[in-house]
């Protein structure tokens, strides 16, 4: 399965618009973006300096994602869970659409996006990193964000988690650690690469089973390492276990810029690709970015509060909590005390969670004006306010430590107190009819046109 696949059937579906003006990958194509964020895909067919077309936002919106997947809205969580306990091997083949061209390495021939003001220099934000440890055994595929240096150098952002263990494996045997970083993916192997799977389960065999055992892999040529054979690009490549350099600033989820690290270097040590790939961009803190890390996190929380509260109707890590800092779950409460046992579970799926609130099934997560009707009239900071003071949260919020990520975390129980009459909660309502509604649409129609 291909992005162009994807592509082909969201141009049937008129979610695709055609920028046939020159622009330029510094700065032009990310305002272009910006100010289509979670909208439709952008493809930009005139690059300036570039013969390659760009294409962005094919991950920013949870339709979109559910289309990739196959799945409805209401079930995605369910989708992702089964998926995530079903791993599938892939099929290795000896060659694909992304080794019509091999050739040197030459990060120049990219057009790499410029994205912000104050950015340290272009950055490749939508490759997954594949790699393997040295005796072959565990290999993982995540995403990573890599500052072009120079020709055929890059740096990684290593977070602590599964690469930066496999990369200290390889410093303590003092050898460099094999990558393949491929772009121009279909959404589902993109998904599959953001998903909190235990340590020893690739990644791969997650994509595999999104994309019904359809997913192929090649071995690349000069790493140990594989790659999707239907990828736009594949960079080969070394992170090197003595080189560092320092990397930053970027701009994160929260729309603000992380620190300068000193990280690794990647040295490219090959390159493949389609005769005329396509190179995909995402916006570092737009929706593809926010989907993409917060989701299999929406995911978690709903399976671990679906645990103390039988029904949860839906999560929603929100826009204006960056995606990631804060959580709305609505849910069916059987019991006073539900309300903080949903909050206590929702912290402890997602350790990163700053402020969540727990609504009833009537008010819609998505919509910020009845979430905060629901605290206007259903909450009581004496009764209803859950605070942890000195908790691990994340070093992405720039009013936490920024070494530890230690936060003080709030929760907000916005349910309904079962003790009192319900009619004093419950939202008044115009009894309609099906001509009034006709008219109404009609009204807001001709008001749209002028």
């Amino acid at each position: 399965m291909s992005l162009r696949s994807f592509l082909k059937e969201m141009e049937k579906r008129n979610e695709v618009i055609h920028i046939k003006e020159q622009v330029s990958p510094r700065f032009e194509i990310s305002s272009i973006m910006k100010a289509f964020d979670g909208g439709p895909i952008l493809f930009f067919d005139n690059v300036k300096g570039f013969k390659t077309k760009i294409v962005a936002n094919t991950c920013a919106t949870r339709k979109r994602l559910c289309t990739a997947l196959g799945v409805k809205p209401e079930k995605l969580y369910q989708k992702l869970i089964e998926s995530w306990r079903l791993p599938t091997q892939p099929k290795i083949v000896k060659t694909g659409s992304v080794k019509e061209v091999v050739e040197k390495a030459d990060l120049s021939k990219i057009p790499i996006l410029t994205h912000f003001e104050n950015d340290a220099g272009q950055y490749i934000t939508s490759a997954i990193v594949s790699t393997r440890s040295l005796d072959g055994k565990i290999e993982n595929v995540s995403i990573h964000r890599l500052m072009v240096i120079d020709k055929n150098h890059l740096a990684i952002r290593l977070v602590p988690r599964q690469l930066f263990k496999l990369w200290n494996l390889s410093k303590e045997s003092r050898e460099d650690l094999d990558v393949a970083i491929a772009f121009g993916l279909h959404p589902a192997i993109m998904l599959a690469a953001t998903s909190p799977l235990p340590f020893g389960i690739s990644e791969y065999t997650i994509a595999n089973t999104f994309l019904e055992k359809r997913l192929q892999l090649i071995k690349c040529n000069n790493i140990d390492a594989y790659a999707p054979a239907e990828a736009e690009t594949v960079l080969e490549g070394k992170i090197s276990v003595k080189n560092e350099i320092v990397e930053g600033p970027l701009v994160d989820i929260t729309g603000t810029y992380d620190i300068k690290r000193s990280q690794p270097v990647v040295e490219i040590v090959g390159m493949m690709h389609r005769e005329d790939y396509l190179y995909q961009a995402l916006l570092p803190s737009g929706a593809e970015h926010k989907l993409l890390m917060g989701l299999p996190h929406e995911t978690m929380i709903w399976e671990s509060v679906t645990n103390v509260v039988p029904i949860v109707k839906a999560v929603n890590l929100s826009e204006g909590g960056c995606g990631w800092l804060h959580a709305v779950i609505s849910i069916e409460k059987q019991k006073d005390g539900d309300g903080k046992n949903a909050l206590m579970a929702a912290f402890g799926a997602h350790p990163s969670l700053k402020h969540a609130i727990v609504v009833d099934t009537d008010i819609d997560v998505y919509n910020t004006s009845e979430v905060e009707w629901a605290i206007a009239t259903r909450f009581q900071a004496n009764e209803d306010l859950v605070i942890i003071p000195n908790a691990r949260g994340s070093t992405l919020d720039p009013s936490a430590d920024q070494e530890t990520g230690q936060t003080t975390k709030l929760g907000i129980d916005a349910t309904r107190p079962l003790t009192k009459p319900t009619e004093k909660f419950v939202k008044a309502k115009i009894p309609t009819n099906q001509r009034i509604t006709k008219m109404i649409d009609e009204m807001k129609k001709k008001k749209m046109e002028k």
